[in-house]
C-alpha cells in the first residue's frame, strides 16, 4: 500500500526511512541541510507509550539516537511530533522526547561547526 503523501515526499525530495529498515545499518546519503521531524509514535510503545497511535514493533530509543548521530549535514531545524500527554505513563514519553531533543540539538551544534 502506498502512502497518500508518498507522491509529495518524492515531489519535494523528502527521504523517509521505514522502521523495518532501521535494524539494518541505515546509511543516510545527505547532500543538503536537514530538517529533522521526529514522529515519536515511530517508537515502540515500550519506549514511548504516550502517543496517539501506538504500534508494536516500532523503534527503540537507541535506534533513533544512533540514526540521529549519522547525520553529517547541518541540521537547520527540527520538531518532535505526536506526543500525547494523556496517554503517557509516568512521563516516560516526555523524558524520551526530551532526550531525543537533546541529541538533535547536540547534532545541530556539531554539524553547524563542521560547515562554517
Amino acid at each position: 500500500m502506498r502512502c497518500a503523501s508518498s507522491h509529495q515526499f518524492k515531489r519535494f525530495g523528502v527521504e523517509t526511512i521505514e522502521a523495518a529498515r532501521c535494524g539494518q545499518n541505515v546509511s543516510l546519503n545527505l547532500q543538503t541541510s536537514v530538517y529533522v521531524s521526529m514522529d515519536i509514535d515511530a517508537l515502540d510503545p515500550a519506549f514511548a507509550p504516550g502517543v496517539g497511535h501506538r504500534e508494536c514493533g516500532g523503534l527503540s530509543t537507541r535506534q533513533v539516537i544512533d540514526l540521529i548521530h549519522t547525520i553529517n549535514q547541518p541540521i537547520v531545524a527540527a520538531d518532535i511530533v505526536e506526543y500525547n500527554p494523556r496517554c503517557d505513563i509516568s512521563n516516560m514519553t516526555a523524558i524520551v522526547a526530551a532526550e531525543l531533543l537533546k541529541e538533535i540539538a547536540g547534532m545541530m551544534v556539531k554539524t553547524s561547526r563542521s560547515f562554517q
